[in-house]
């Protein structure tokens, strides 16, 4: 072999080595990201948190060490949001009387519907209870949810199962007008739709795809907890039992038998605004969390339509929420509050 033919030998061999190396950097940059290993884990996540430079949005990121509160006790009916038909009695009812009355089904349509008695020893309206005995009871329908207002029919069922509940028990009904009740269904179901707001940000990737664990881990440093579903983890409240925040991905991947080998390209955290009390400073914290996340993650914060989100967007975002708080407040509906988490439901 002459001494061209070692050279192009030479050439062919680096080449080779070349285009070798070159997909083994390809196959890696398409791998999805994965947890860092135990050694390398930042111990202190919050020590480096980025910060939005807008006044609206001021106070830091504290390290969410909360602890998920218990639910809060069963609302009463109220005259806000309630039809209510009070039930009058011949004599005192037990509790267990009135349980085995009750409807098997809690709804009409798409309103809860709910009775409860005026407990004669505690002198409270309450949920009935076995053992108890009440003097007064009353029935009742909620006028609107995010399913809409209630309609004609939806009050004649009412009507209907009030009083196959009655029967029962030995009551009489005595219910308010169906026009003025349908009415006011429809003035509440328009305040609503007019003043709710679920505010969704959406984290892509800018290179790499994330696996699924790595999303776990990455949300699990700034306080989420797995939530209720699959690809589903949220942010409690100290408040309240309603989480802060949400995060959002692909449920497949979340259920996959290794979500190592699971590519995300994008996720998402979502903030239902009339649920959550406004001492959580929720809009703050989702915008936080956001961008933490794009930092640590190498990804960009949109909207649900893919255009990016600068800071002076949240900023206007920040002061329309605190115009929405105000209103809500002043027609009894605070945002986290009872009647507000029945309403927005």
């Amino acid at each position: 072999m002459n001494s061209l033919q070692l050279g192009l030998a030479a050439a062919g061999g680096l080449l080779l080595l070349v285009m070798l190396g070159y997909y083994l950097w390809l196959s890696g940059k398409s791998r999805p990201r994965q947890p860092p290993t135990a050694a390398a884990v930042d111990t202190h996540p919050f020590e480096r948190e980025p910060t939005l430079d807008i006044d609206a949005l001021d106070g830091g990121f504290e390290d969410p060490g909360f602890v998920i509160p218990a639910p809060e006790k069963k609302p009463a009916l109220d005259s806000l949001l309630d039809v209510i038909a009070p039930i009058a009695l011949d004599a005192p009812v037990s509790g267990d009387a009135v349980l085995a009355a009750l409807p098997p089904t809690r709804r009409v349509g798409s309103k809860p519907f709910a009775v409860e008695g005026f407990n004669s020893s505690t002198q409270r309206w309450e949920a009935p209870h076995a053992g108890q005995r009440y003097s007064q009871l009353q029935a009742g329908l909620q006028l609107a949810n995010r399913a809409g207002a209630v309609n004609d029919i939806e009050f004649s069922e009412f009507v209907v199962k009030a009083e196959t509940f009655c029967e029962l028990i030995n009551g009489t009904a005595d219910f308010p007008e169906m026009r003025r009740e349908v009415n006011r269904a429809r003035e509440l179901d328009q305040f609503a739709s007019d003043h709710d707001a679920q505010i969704v940000f959406v984290l892509r990737a800018r290179r790499s795809a994330w696996s699924a664990s790595y999303v776990q881990q990455m949300a699990t440093r700034l306080g989420f907890v797995p939530g209720s579903m699959p690809g589903r983890m949220v942010l409690p409240g100290a408040s309240g039992p309603v989480p802060v925040l949400s995060l959002n991905f692909d449920a497949q991947a979340a259920l996959s038998e290794d979500m190592a080998q699971s590519a995300l390209r994008d996720l998402t955290l979502a903030l239902d605004v009339p649920q959550v009390d406004r001492s959580e400073q929720a809009f703050t914290r989702l915008c936080e969390s956001a961008q933490v996340l794009a930092k640590e993650m190498d990804g960009i914060v949109t909207d649900d339509h893919g255009v990016a989100l600068p800071p002076e967007a949240m900023s206007v975002i920040a002061a329309e929420l605190e115009q929405l708080y105000a209103t809500l407040e002043q027609r009894e509906l605070s945002a986290g509050s009872v009647l507000a988490r029945r309403l927005f439901s």
